[in-house]
């Protein structure tokens, strides 16, 4: 089993408004012929760490899936669990504005910001 992280991404208000306000999460399975299943779980970070994303996503051979998730928080992480997640599956993590436009300190791609964990 394996569980990557984003750690947590900091998402204080700036004039008053939070940089982001959605997350997009992006999931390939890069398998041939295996179902991934993975389990998402976004995580609230104020004064205690507080789970407010728990979805099982079963994502067929070459499928890409896309979430969006509430964001407009001061301070958020999302862990992936799964089997074998770095070979078989490509995960992006994007920071979004209300109007859709990229929040680029929000960005976490496969293979560039990755922590394993546990």
């Amino acid at each position: 089993m394996t569980t990557l992280s984003t750690g947590p991404i900091e998402n204080n208000p700036v004039l008053g408004v939070r940089p982001a306000q959605l997350v997009t999460v992006k999931i390939v399975n890069r398998a041939a012929e295996e179902v991934l299943v993975i389990n998402i779980l976004g995580y609230f970070l104020g004064n205690t760490r507080t789970l407010y994303v728990s979805e099982v996503v079963e994502i067929a051979p070459d499928e890409v899936v896309t979430r969006d998730y509430f964001a407009d928080l001061d301070s958020f992480e999302f862990l992936f669990t799964g089997d074998d997640l770095g070979e078989k599956a490509g995960i992006s993590v994007w920071g979004k504005q209300a109007d859709g436009q990229l929040v680029d300190a929000h960005r976490v791609v496969t293979h560039e910001k990755w922590s394993d964990e546990l």
